[in-house]
């Protein structure tokens, strides 16, 4: 009886172990999926091209919106425009591969060029909302601001009463800024 018992802790490590691996796995072929996508950099289908901001044609109200500030520096980099916001992400050859609305925090960020300071994939926010992808790039008096998204999906507006820098994005747009900035990528902040 005794071996039996013992015969079947054995299977069940046996199996536990197996199953370990396998998420081990399975996350090591994420990080390696999500590698690729960043080394091969393409305009993913979600994406909405922008506009060129000095082809000279002219452009219906939504275009102007969406168009790359013409104030926002060369190459690579995101663009964070303040009263718009909206971000870019701008390749090398300084045309804008996405851009998207986002979702302020309750401090911003004064005008001009930043570098990406350091990044998360999950973390809880300043407003205790567990957030993703977070990309920091600037710190106002005491407060990180950088870009995030909630894993739930949420968008909320801030709460005017608490000082926080998270500028939330939506998931799909956290990931492609997230593959977009690694640490060092210039950060222009537009009004």
């Amino acid at each position: 009886m005794a071996r039996s018992s013992g015969s079947s802790a054995g299977v069940i490590v046996a199996g536990l172990t197996a199953a370990a691996l396998a998420v081990v796995g399975f996350f090591a072929y994420q990080a390696s999926a999500a590698q690729e996508r960043a080394e091969k950099p393409s305009a993913a289908k979600s994406a909405k091209p922008s506009p060129g901001a000095s082809d000279g044609k002219s452009r219906t109200p939504a275009e102007r919106d969406t168009a790359l500030p013409g104030d926002s520096g060369r190459g690579h980099r995101v663009v964070y425009a303040l009263k718009r916001q909206r971000v870019w992400l701008v390749g090398k050859n300084g045309k804008a591969a996405r851009t998207f609305e986002v979702f302020p925090s309750t401090v911003d960020p004064e005008p001009g060029a930043y570098k990406v300071t350091s990044r998360a994939s999950h973390v809880t926010g300043s407003d205790g909302v567990p957030v993703e992808n977070v990309v920091r790039f600037a710190d106002v008096d005491g407060v990180t601001v950088g870009f995030s998204a909630a894993l739930d999906g949420s968008t909320p507006e801030p709460d005017a009463s608490r000082r926080t820098g998270g500028i939330r994005e939506k998931r799909a747009d956290g990931e492609a800024l997230w593959l977009h900035a690694p640490i060092g990528t210039r950060v222009v902040v537009v009004r």
